[in-house]
């Protein structure tokens, strides 16, 4: 007969396989389970509600007025355009960077990476001031632009810049561990079957991330078009040109006008839900291909 270890508790688990021993006792789980409830009740639905409760507090008549006037329209344009610019741009970078960092060794690998965390670290205010101190009129390159009327700060192009900035870091921190974690047995296989570094990137390596790759676009596009802090140093503020959703909404509530701040607001808090449902999606799709592949290599790894 063999010896039992001393200490290991050999008996059958319970439930869900989960050792009875290693299960906290029933008054404490639901006293966990309620108390993030609450939280979240606290701090997420009840506010979310709220909006949507302002928004319609004067009838749909008056929602509707509110996110169709002018201004608000080219909040909304300006917006989409923010996003339709910087989302791409981050994408591409994120791409090539994680594709870089866990693909390939190089000197001043991990400054990349330092490099790629900086907004994550930095206010987005004083990222917004970082632009005003290059390309403002008294900056380092404003006079140079004045003189070539090239307008950046409390223009477009600044507004761009600013989210550009505040929201690279997403597309690439999404892909690099995911890229880590596949290693670079694929894409050796694929070079040495003649395969060129441009194949080997579109038929192998982003394929395998492509879910990676919705999910890091997913949250950059939430960010880009919710940014607040360092848009609204290189905006000015200029009413019906340079104000985005947010800043629309900030300049409704400081005039109390409050239910068109609240109907303009009621669309970034649809876009939350709908970012939240997409990022579900994804997140569930990606776990249903990676289990898919896991089975795969088991039964290659198995075979009967």
């Amino acid at each position: 007969m063999q010896a039992q270890s001393p200490g290991i508790d050999r008996r059958p688990t319970g439930a869900g396989g989960v050792n009875s021993l290693l299960t906290e006792p029933a008054p404490v789980r639901w006293l966990l389970t309620g108390l993030a409830l609450a939280f979240l009740a606290l701090f997420l639905v009840i506010p979310l509600v709220s909006v949507f409760a302002q928004a319609l507090e004067k009838g749909l008549g008056t929602y509707l007025e509110s996110i169709s006037e002018p201004d608000a329209w080219n909040a909304i344009r300006l917006t989409l355009l923010i996003a339709a610019i910087s989302v791409p741009l981050n994408l591409v970078f994120g791409i090539a960077a994680a594709w870089a960092i866990a693909k390939f060794q190089f000197r001043g690998k991990s400054l990349l990476i330092t490099l790629i965390d900086l907004p994550f670290s930095v206010s987005p205010v004083i990222s917004g001031l970082i632009y005003v101190l290059l390309f403002g009129q008294q900056g380092w390159l404003g006079p140079w632009l004045v003189g070539h009327d090239i307008r950046i700060i409390f223009a477009v192009p600044g507004i761009v810049l600013a989210t550009i900035f505040v929201t690279f870091p997403f597309v690439a921190r999404e892909l690099i561990p995911l890229m880590q974690e596949q290693g670079t047995e694929e894409e050796q296989a694929a070079l040495l079957l003649g395969a060129s570094g441009w194949q080997t990137f579109f038929r192998v390596t982003l394929p395998n991330v492509i879910w990676g790759v919705l999910y890091g676009v997913i949250l950059c596009n939430a960010r880009a078009m919710g940014e607040f802090g360092a848009v609204s140093v290189v905006s000015g503020h200029i009413r019906g040109l340079t104000n985005t959703v947010p800043l629309h909404v900030e300049i409704l509530y400081n005039e109390y006008n409050f239910a068109a701040a609240f109907a303009v607001a009621s669309l970034l808090a649809l876009l939350a839900l709908v970012t939240l449902a997409a990022k579900t999606f994804v997140e569930w799709k990606s776990n249903q291909v990676r289990a898919l592949v896991e089975t795969d290599a088991e039964i290659g790894e198995n075979p009967a």
